[in-house]
């Protein structure tokens, strides 16, 4: 009896000694834990960022189109060449720069009187160095 009561003791022991993780399992596991959340804040800090460049690159697009519709919907016949200038829409000033070129005549293949082609040009800065975005429309003299 006392020899399977010393049995018994010895298989206690080796229960309760493997039932727990011991420190180096914890440690590894808490460093694929904080590797993995590093990625995951990383890939939502990208998310982000993309989701704010689309925002703009969308308003500046909208900016060019409302500006060609205003030509489009006038009475004013653009000069040719190149204007700057500024547009407030969302909060934002949006600066653009307006290229105006002659069309050639289908048939003579001279410049058209009655045709232009307009290029918008749009910027986020002042200095305009950081284009989001362009918008080549057509124009006929009304």
């Amino acid at each position: 009896m006392a020899r399977s009561m010393a049995n018994m003791h010895s298989i206690n022991q080796n229960k309760n000694s493997s039932t727990g993780f011991t420190l180096i399992e914890i440690l590894v596991a808490l460093a694929i834990i904080a590797i993995a959340l590093g990625a995951l804040i990383k890939a939502s800090g990208d998310h982000t960022n993309t989701a704010g460049f689309l925002k703009q690159k969308t308003l500046a697009h909208w900016v060019a189109m409302n500006e060609l519709t205003l030509l489009q919907t006038g009475k004013q016949w653009p000069d040719l060449g190149t204007e700057k200038k500024s547009t407030e829409m969302a909060n934002h000033q949006w600066f653009w720069t307006r290229e105006t070129r002659e069309l050639p005549d289908p048939v003579t293949g001279e410049p058209s009187q009655q045709a232009r082609q307009i290029i918008f040009t749009v910027f986020a800065d002042e200095n305009r160095e950081h284009n989001l975005t362009k918008l080549i429309g057509f124009l006929e003299k009304p």
